[in-house]
């Protein structure tokens, strides 16, 4: 057995961390026909979607953040300020970023994460599955991860 001697390092490095993402990004490509089919087409392209809800004073009274690609709607952030929960704004802001990615993007499913004391039950009443379930992420905290598709 032939043994290599490494140096590892521990530092914030952005040329490296350019370099890593193209490499992975190359090796990923040669081992998956999927992505090899998908590189040079626009759903390459990861674009984000933005919606911002403002009140009658022009303050924020909610807003959710995400991206597609490859025909995916990821949903990052989600928020809706306390004065405005239970008005149904949340679900009004989910609905437009599905419809705006099904509609215009071409999107086929939406995925996005929560922890525990978030939003899992409100994601369940917006047609959304649990499809991965985290214990202990952070500790003390359960993450989920939801998936809907989109007709």
């Amino acid at each position: 057995m032939v043994r290599h001697m490494f140096r590892l390092e521990t530092e914030v490095d952005k040329s490296r961390h350019d370099l890593l993402r193209r490499r992975l990004r190359a090796a990923n490509t040669a081992a998956s026909p999927v992505l090899r089919a998908l590189r040079g087409t626009p759903g390459e392209r990861e674009l984000p979607l933005h919606l911002w809800a403002l009140d009658e004073g022009g303050d924020m009274a909610g807003g959710l953040v995400g991206h597609t690609w490859a025909s995916w709607l990821h949903v990052a952030l989600l928020w809706v300020d306390d004065r405005h929960r239970g008005a149904g704004l949340g679900s009004q802001l989910l609905a437009h970023a599905e419809a705006t990615a099904r509609d215009t993007r071409g999107c086929t499913a939406v995925r996005l994460e929560t922890w525990d004391f978030q939003a899992p039950e409100f994601y369940r009443r917006q047609g959304y599955d649990v499809v991965c379930v985290i214990p202990g992420y952070p500790p003390g905290i359960t993450e989920y991860t939801l998936t809907k598709r989109l007709r």
